[in-house]
């Protein structure tokens, strides 16, 4: 037994659109979990940003400092 034209078509449209669905939901699935993510890694980097700029300043006093020690 083989399978004819039609056939192989119709498998292949069959798979088609299972992957699709597929491919759908996961794609729905990661946007719903990224969302989230997202916001708090911006969140998360403003607060390393601002965490940066208090060093800075913390970094420029000491040296100034044992400028003045010295």
């Amino acid at each position: 037994m083989s399978l004819t034209p039609e056939d192989k078509q119709w498998i292949s449209e069959q798979f088609s659109e299972r992957l699709e669905k597929a491919e759908t939901k996961l794609l729905t699935a990661f946007h719903g979990w990224s969302g989230p993510t997202m916001v708090r890694i911006r969140s998360h980097s403003a607060d390393i940003r601002a965490l940066e700029v208090d060093l800075e300043v913390l970094q420029d006093r000491v040296s100034k400092l044992e400028e003045n020690h010295h």
